[in-house]
């Protein structure tokens, strides 16, 4: 005869272990993902905690957050002990620390680097279906005057206006811009497309003595420099 296989619940745990009382003992730091979710869940099933229903559900995802943050309430509910109340608590603790990230990112005023456009444009970009393009305007000392969205498109593209590129940055004074769009797809490796459109944008602003200082292509966890690959 088969052994059935017990799970206890985690009231039946040492203190100790129990992951809200780990918590408040021991910090937040400590806790692990799975644990985290599963002091948002609040409960498991009979048959399963709210700790083995969390690991559950992080292995379904390859135990990645920003996978697991994509996932619609009713593909949460498919898990068996997920009604709607706790689906509706996991995404909208995952949706507060998407926008904690964007307001993190709103605060930084100055471009050093390839990777600090990277910081500040994936959390509004990284996770998006869609293309966006985007213009981060600098000032003289590389401090952001406007982040503006030029285009949004679909799957595959979007198209820029190369005129109202710098039709906006004469209008707020900008002395140089850094081009950004996502790739939805994952992809670092720069389109035909991305290219001609870069090379055309970096000329308009030699003549317009506005200096196109990069181009970055923003993925959900990673970007490629055009700068940093000697490509403009």
């Amino acid at each position: 005869m088969e052994e059935k296989k017990v799970t206890f619940s985690i009231k039946n745990w040492k203190e100790d272990d129990r992951p809200r009382e780990k918590l408040l003992t021991k910090g937040k730091d400590v806790l692990s993902d799975a644990e985290l979710i599963a002091i948002i869940l609040g409960s498991g099933s009979r048959r399963e905690s709210a700790l083995d229903l969390a690991k559950r559900i992080l292995s379904s995802v390859e135990n990645n957050l920003s996978t697991l943050a994509k996932l619609s309430i009713p593909q949460l509910m498919a898990f068996n002990g997920i009604g709607e109340a706790k689906s509706v608590s996991v995404v909208t603790a995952l949706e507060i620390g998407r926008r904690r990230r964007l307001e993190e990112a709103l605060t930084q005023s100055k471009i050093s680097s390839s990777k600090s456009v990277f910081d500040i444009m994936q959390p509004i970009l990284g996770e998006l279906q869609h293309e966006e393009f985007w213009i981060v305007y600098l000032n003289n000392s590389n401090k952001i005057l406007l982040k503006f969205q030029m285009s949004k498109g679909g799957i595959s593209g979007t198209l820029v206006d190369t005129r109202l590129v710098f039709k906006k940055a004469v209008e707020i004074g900008a002395t140089s811009l850094i081009l950004v769009h996502n790739h939805p797809s994952g992809t670092l490796v720069p389109s035909n497309a991305d290219k001609i459109l870069t090379q055309k944008i970096f000329k308009a602003g030699q003549t317009l003595d506005i200096k196109v200082l990069d181009h970055i292509i923003v993925t959900e966890k990673s970007y490629f420099s055009f700068a940093d690959s000697n490509a403009l």
